[in-house]
């Protein structure tokens, strides 16, 4: 009994545990980037040697790149950008999977900052000989093949420059490019391109971008990775936080997409039996009934839509409690109690129509009520315990969720009926009411009342007269009998009558 109640729930509230799971998985993913952007500048510049002016230009490139990872996972894209850390001639320093490649230079001024990211060769050879270098300008073009001395060293790449810095860098560009068409159009080009290719961000055809970055916030940020104090407690008050990265709109997105895949499962949960049923009668019979089939269809379409609803549903709400959209008392919650309220509350809206429709007593809903809770909770906590062991299992990892919900169910069927059992017997021995959760009616039944010579009326009602023909009975002769006189025992005991429902039986 206690399988086949498990199961049913399970099959009920699959797609709310979906949604609960992908909801918290979501703010997990982006919680994880976040940690993973604050390791990396630890891991990178905690022994480094150099300035915090020096350092502030390799924290930009880290910066960009991992918070356009971050905002990636928030927008749910599965485009990602690294840090090259090349230092050849033109070498890219940023670059993402979808191709974009991007230079980033940080200067104490706008001037400065624009000179690095429209330089040409023979400029980027000046900077050659200054650090040293003895080669000749054709050997330096040569050995980088450089066909066009003329050309920008970072041409085609997207300009990446302080946030305070862009738009005093875009007058400059326009004024230089005026100027040089009257004195040096071979010039032109690279400062249009430079121009054209100038932003304070990271940025994908999706919409997913980098967060800009100013030069004190860089330099904040090289003093906390010197330090080796870098957390994402930290880079909280930098702005990343859930709170600020995550909207309703990216929850939305993403309970849509829970919601999908729990009507997937909730489909796949609700037509399997029917289809099993189905296939059993064609081996007995021979032949497939059509109600079967249009049995199959419509639990098809209820398990989706319900599915659907509950999946989502439970992962917005999920989401935005990790998220602190609901505010920081509710981060902490945990995912199961957020499950678990979710399908009680889901529940007891669907159980009312049937209350208020006369399909079910309000005990009853009680009943159900608190079997939900229960049960959704046990379900929870085992599905966060088996996706946690199987995570490391690829194979498995992606159901274990759902294999520890479904075992979870059913042993919180099983220990709530055995449970439940034991509370009601509880109660037809002592009179215990359970708060009101368990009714104890006194009421003798109709049977006994007769045998103990107890006449009852049924309320007056009105009997239409009708007509009865004549009739007449033949003579018949009757056997006088005898019944001698006996003592008739009936021994009342209190039992369970109906659901909660103590009575004399």
């Amino acid at each position: 009994m206690g399988f086949e109640e498990g199961f049913e729930f399970f099959e009920n509230n699959a797609s709310a545990f979906i949604g609960v799971n992908e909801g918290g998985a979501f703010v997990d993913s982006v919680n994880a980037e976040i940690k993973a952007l604050a390791k990396t500048l630890n891991e990178k510049f905690s022994e480094n040697n150099a300035g915090i002016d020096q350092l502030k230009g390799n924290i930009a490139e880290f910066w960009e790149a991992g918070t356009f990872n971050i905002n990636a996972v928030v927008n749910g894209s599965t485009d990602r950008a690294s840090v090259l850390e090349s230092t050849e001639y033109g070498s890219v320093d940023v670059r993402t999977d979808s191709g974009i490649d991007a230079g980033s230079k940080f200067y104490k001024s706008a001037m400065a900052t624009l000179k690095q990211q429209a330089k040409n060769a023979q400029e980027s050879y000046h900077d050659y000989q200054l650090k040293g270098g003895k080669s000749s300008f054709e050997d330096y073009c040569c050995e980088r093949q450089i066909a066009d001395p003329n050309s920008a060293v970072y041409g085609g790449q997207v300009r990446l420059v302080p946030a305070e810095q862009l738009e005093e860098i875009r007058t400059l560009l326009q004024h230089k490019i005026a100027s040089e068409e009257m004195i040096r159009p071979e010039q032109v080009q690279r400062y249009k391109d430079t121009l054209e290719l100038l932003s304070n961000r990271l940025k994908n055809s999706e919409g997913v971008e980098s967060i800009p970055l100013d030069t004190t916030t860089a330099k904040e940020l090289a003093q906390l990775a010197k330090e080796n104090s870098a957390t994402d407690e930290q880079l909280k008050q930098m702005g990343l936080s859930t709170e600020e990265l995550i909207d309703y709109g990216n929850i939305l997105s993403q309970a849509m997409k829970a919601g999908l895949t729990a009507a997937t499962i909730s489909i796949v949960l609700k037509v399997a039996p029917e289809i099993f049923k189905a296939i059993s009668y064609l081996i007995k019979n021979e032949e497939i009934q059509e109600d079967r089939l249009k049995q199959i269809g419509m639990s098809a379409i209820s398990g989706g839509a319900e599915g659907f609803v509950r999946g989502t549903v439970a992962a917005a709400v999920t989401a935005s409690c990790k998220a602190g959209l609901f505010g920081e008392a509710l981060k902490a919650v945990n995912p199961s109690i957020v499950g678990a309220i979710t399908v009680v509350v889901m529940n007891v809206i669907k159980n009312s129509f049937d209350v208020a429709s006369g399909k079910k007593t309000k005990s009853q809903l009680t009943e159900e009520m608190i079997r939900d809770v229960f049960v959704s909770t046990c379900s929870l906590a085992l599905g966060t315990v088996s996706a946690t062991a199987l995570s490391e299992v690829p194979v498995l990892a992606p159901f274990g969720f759902l294999i520890g919900s479904l075992i979870g169910s059913v042993i919180g069927a099983f220990t709530y009926s055995t449970g439940q059992k034991t509370v009601v017997a509880f109660c037809v021995d002592s009179g215990f009411t359970m708060f009101g959760l368990v009714e104890q009616d006194y009421t003798l039944p109709d049977e006994v009342l007769k045998e103990i010579g107890i006449s009852t009326f049924d309320y007056e009602s009105f009997s239409p007269e009708s007509f009865e023909p004549e009739s007449f009975t033949f003579d018949t002769f009757e056997v006088n009998t005898f019944k001698p006189d006996t003592l008739d025992i009936i021994c009342l005991r209190r039992g369970v009558i109906g659901i909660n429902r103590v009575g004399y039986c």
